[in-house]
């Protein structure tokens, strides 16, 4: 827009309430600057977190609100929407826009400096900025409307830097009996009854994904909070989405059902008062640019410690070095689950069950997968035990062909489920019913006399007392669906 400083600012002007808001009016100017043309980029947590480039030129400070940040990689273009110009007093602006108003929330400046301008015309603009944190050439382009792209066309400063990689699955801890006798080798944290999860945060977004790889984040929206109190800090973190009981103050995965089903937005919001989550954090697997899962446990502490998550719906869990036995003490006088041992030299390897971790519970349970179910009586309805197997291979000799792994009877589970739960779980199995029982050996009679069987695709947890010799659950009682465990995982835990 041509004209003077003044006309340019009408627009910005028509937009705010001067009495009301802290922002300048434009009334007044900075003193005169000699040397190179200044910019400022803002943080802005707004409805929608962004950052806010602005470079002086003719007297205003011309904008664009970048929801991602300034791309530090030429490999990343980011939207830019232009905005309305802004007074030069804006380079020095922070603060908070009251709610209500026009750019409602806190602002504080995240990077300023001077540019040099190669290129400017109305629909591009290439500039070298010379920020403490944004340097390098850049060139803005409008692609249509308001909508422009940011690109950095400098190599990366960090000449390591790599994007944030895809399809990391979470590591997995081995089942045992006892904390491990070289204590002093392995950190110990509390075992979470929840479930695992894997933030990928950038840009101030955060997208969460289960064990099994599916995207979770809209079932969970109060952890869009910690994805802004990163900033433009990237990061894959791991750790559990829990439930606390209000009562005892413990995890509760019972509780936590009542959200992990849920797909309604409006649910979801009911749901956030009467049913709050919380997600441990206890592990780091990127940091801006740079995958950490080669270094060992106790550097990746130290990196994530130095991010100081703790949030009204996340917080990063206490390690204890060299204290298993005192934790599994506290753990079970508190009701908790267990610990989990790990090996402070241990690298991350995504996706592996491994003897570098170790879960040592205070209570026998485990997954199973659903192969069947016997109809109930009364008030259970057309539900009144679910039969559950777990995937075990035979002994093979060097040379033979593997076969493929055999869905082993475990039992029935009959007890724990609420009426509304049995109702669910129905809707769910009926789909799923076949002909012939995917259990090998079959189930004896008169349980497969009776059984309604079903494709093996179901996970649930089951709280038990022990194994019997011969492999069947004694005194099950049902916990709850995992909907993030694959079946094809779920073996017999001998650590029980």
């Amino acid at each position: 827009m041509a004209g003077t400083p003044e006309e340019k600012l009408e627009r910005y002007q028509e937009m705010r309430d001067f009495g009301a808001t802290p922002e300048p009016s434009g009334a007044d100017q900075l003193p005169s600057h000699e040397g190179l043309p200044r910019f400022v980029v803002q943080e802005h947590h707004a409805t929608s977190l962004h950052w806010d480039l602005r470079l002086e030129r003719d007297g205003v400070l011309v904008s664009w609100a970048v929801p991602r940040g300034i791309p530090p990689d030429p490999k990343q273009n980011h939207l830019a929407v232009h905005t309305e110009d802004h007074p030069m007093m804006y380079l020095e602006f922070s603060g908070e826009i009251p709610a209500g108003h026009y750019g409602a929330g806190k602002m504080h400046i995240w990077d300023h400096g001077t540019y040099e301008t190669e290129k400017w015309t109305d629909r591009e603009v290439m500039v070298v900025l010379h920020g403490e944190r944004a340097r390098g050439r850049y060139v803005l382009f409008q692609t249509k409307d308001n909508q422009w792209m940011i690109h950095r066309m400098d190599p990366p400063e960090d000449p390591e830097r790599q994007p944030m990689p895809t399809g990391l699955r979470p590591m997995l801890a081995t089942p045992a009996t006892k904390i491990p006798k070289d204590e002093a080798n392995y950190s110990f944290e509390v075992k979470w009854d929840g479930i695992r999860a894997l933030a990928s945060i950038s840009g101030g977004r955060i997208r969460l994904e289960a064990r099994s790889g599916n995207d979770v984040s809209h079932r969970y929206p109060e952890l869009r909070e910690l994805g802004r109190a990163l900033g433009v800090t990237e990061v894959i973190l791991d750790g559990e989405i829990v439930a606390l009981d209000p009562k005892t103050g413990r995890p509760s995965f019972e509780r936590l059902q009542r959200r992990m089903h849920v797909e309604s937005e409006s649910a979801i919001r009911r749901l956030r008062q009467d049913v709050p989550i919380t997600y441990a954090i206890f592990d780091l697997l990127w940091l801006d640019g740079h995958l950490t899962t080669g270094l060992p446990y106790s550097e990746r502490r130290r990196l994530l410690e130095g991010l100081n998550l703790a949030g009204p719906a996340w917080h990063t869990p206490a390690a204890h070095p060299g204290e298993g036995t005192a934790l599994l003490n506290a753990t079970r006088q508190a009701g908790l689950e267990g610990v989990l041992a790990k090996r402070l030299d241990s690298t991350y390897e995504p996706g592996v069950r491994t003897r570098h971790w170790l879960k040592v519970k205070n209570h026998l349970a485990q997954d199973f997968v659903v192969g069947g179910w016997l109809p109930g009586e009364g008030s259970r309805g057309r539900l009144g035990a679910l039969l559950l197997g777990v995937y075990e291979n035979d002994e093979i000799s060097p040379g033979d062909t593997p076969e493929p792994p055999r869905l082993c009877f475990a039992g029935r589970v009959g007890t724990g489920f609420t009426d509304a739960e049995l109702t669910r779980l129905v809707g769910l199995l009926d789909p799923l019913r076949r002909d012939t029982p995917p259990f090998d050996p079959p189930p004896p009679r008169p349980t497969a006399k009776e059984a309604i069987w079903v494709e093996p695709e179901l996970v649930v947890e089951v709280e038990f007392t022990e194994w019997t010799n011969v492999g069947i659950l004694r005194h099950p009682s049902y916990k709850g669906q995992r909907v993030d465990k694959d079946p094809r995982e779920v073996v017999r835990e001998m650590g029980n």
